[in-house]
């Protein structure tokens, strides 16, 4: 054997305060994170840039901009990360994203501290029709191989993470809460990213607790707690679009006091298809929707003119899915009446009213496949 050199660099360890943060929640700290970031972004070794705990971070709009130099960085977030409390307050002309990360690889963030979007005033411009747009807590854009575990994201003005474009991500042991009642406050989204593992989190919002967006596949969500919130959501899909979506695997969740449980939901107009999509060991508590295909979806509730084309949605299970419905139709297959759905298997399903003098229904369009032990009967599957 020959004795070659090692080529691994020694991490070097990073700490913003050394870059002039304050940490004491009202001094805009932005300045700061981003001389950080630089050196963090054009160092020749392996990166860990220390967020310290018991201090409070004020950061304004900030872009982590890459490609960088080191083979990985990683933000370790130990204190809380605050965004403006009052729209007045926010420096840029930029409204859909506070942290933004953008072209990394190797990007880890974690540590058991706290960002904190602060989104009341945005929720309340929103509601009264005065903002057209709110920020984004995390944006991870154009990354390969991110890690984020053990965080804490509470109140962002809208969605708390999302991965647009992205190759390979673990999200791992984190906690997204914000009201019931909040707008678009989904805690993770998908669009365009592939290879993504989701565990053991929990999520309670206002929107969706994981949605999953077009042009994403192979994706792994397991061990999430859902409440309260609209679910877990393949979609939308196929609004002006064409969509391609596969390989979504949802095993072993719990929703309790949620909108849906596992649903699909595309526009009526688009194009492609969503296939291969498992939701499997699944316990639903008190949900409106407990299993639902919606290919009818109208995010305003109405005005949305009948369309003939539509997503083709194929090869799709619920398996092992128990619990208790809040309305009357716990199992809702409402698929195109132009593009029937195929392959919808349906096997050891369980639900029943959660009101004890009702019985649960199902309903049923153009949804073609099995059912086997199914409770209620969904008469459209053989």
């Amino acid at each position: 054997f020959s004795l070659l050199p090692n080529n691994t660099s020694p991490t070097t360890f990073l700490n913003v305060m050394d870059y002039g943060a304050v940490g004491n929640g009202k001094t805009d700290d932005t300045q700061a994170f981003s001389k950080a970031w630089a050196k963090a972004c054009g160092s020749s070794s392996p990166i860990v840039l220390n967020v310290p705990s018991n201090m409070s971070f004020l950061l304004n709009h900030i872009t982590f901009q890459g490609p960088c130099k080191p083979t990985s960085i990683t933000i370790q977030i130990l204190g809380t990360i605050l965004a403006p409390n009052e729209i007045s307050a926010w420096k840029s002309d930029d409204k859909e994203h506070w942290m933004t990360f953008d072209s990394i690889n190797s990007l880890t963030l974690n540590g058991s501290g706290q960002i904190n979007g602060q989104g009341s005033s945005w929720w309340e411009c929103r509601e009264k029709n005065k903002c057209s747009e709110a920020p984004n807590a995390v944006a991870i854009n154009n990354c390969n191989n991110t890690r984020i575990n053990d965080l804490n994201f509470v109140d962002s003005p809208m969605m708390h993470i999302a991965l647009n474009d992205c190759f390979g991500a673990n999200i791992s042991g984190i906690t997204i809460m914000a009201p019931k009642d909040s707008p678009n406050t989904d805690g993770i989204h998908l669009e365009g990213t592939k290879q993504v593992r989701i565990t053991n989190s929990t999520i309670g919002t206002g929107d969706d607790c994981i949605s999953i967006g077009t042009q994403s596949s192979n994706i792994n969500i397991s061990h999430i707690f859902c409440g309260p919130g609209h679910g877990i959501s393949v979609g939308s899909l196929g609004k002006d679009e064409e969509s391609a979506v596969e390989e979504i695997f949802v095993s072993n969740c719990n929703f309790s006091d949620t909108m849906n449980g596992v649903r699909i939901k595309t526009w009526q107009g688009g194009s492609g298809f969503a296939k291969s999509i498992r939701f499997e060991h699944i316990v639903i508590n008190s949900t409106d929707n407990p299993i639902i295909i919606d290919q009818y979806y109208c995010n305003d509730g109405h005005n949305c003119p009948n369309k003939t084309s539509a997503v083709k949605l194929s090869d799709v299970s619920f398996r092992d899915i128990n619990g208790t419905s809040s309305k009357e139709t716990a199992i809702n297959l409402a698929c195109s009446e132009t593009v029937a759905c195929t392959g919808i298997h349906l096997e050891h399903v369980h639900l029943t009213s959660a009101t004890k003098s009702k019985q649960a229904a199902s309903a049923c369009k153009n949804a073609k496949g099995m059912s086997l032990d199914v409770i209620p009967p969904v008469e459209c599957l053989d």
